[in-house]
């Protein structure tokens, strides 16, 4: 079973792969209820969200874990991946201003994240 840090790592990692773009992630152990960690982040197009949410779900199925919802659909201008431990929400650039959902994890902990340029 994952821990949600490894979760975390790796959800990090496959949407560094796919290149998103300004990527954020909040501690939110001891503040939500819902879930350890959300992430947010921002892709090109619309084609690129898709990719970045493939890859997200590839590793977890890779790690073994199976139970995760998608919401969102394939014309969606945001995806949220719910994992469980950790809430991935991928965006195009427009939607990611018009919603702002970092002002809702601002009592959260923002993670410095090792990302490759």
């Amino acid at each position: 079973m994952l821990e949600s840090k490894e979760l975390l790592d790796l959800t990090i990692k496959a949407i560094d792969e796919r290149h998103g773009e300004d990527t954020e992630a909040y501690d939110m152990r001891g503040v939500s209820i819902l879930s350890d960690y959300y992430i947010v982040t921002t892709a090109g197009s619309n084609r690129q969200l898709h990719a970045i949410a493939n890859s997200i779900i590839d590793k977890i199925h890779e790690s073994g874990k199976e139970d995760y919802r998608i919401e969102g659909s394939k014309d969606s201008n945001w995806l949220l991946l719910d994992m469980g431990d950790v809430v991935a929400n991928i965006f195009t650039e427009e939607a990611r201003e018009f919603y702002g959902l970092e002002k809702l994890w601002s009592n959260g902990k923002r993670l410095e994240l090792n990302l490759e340029d």
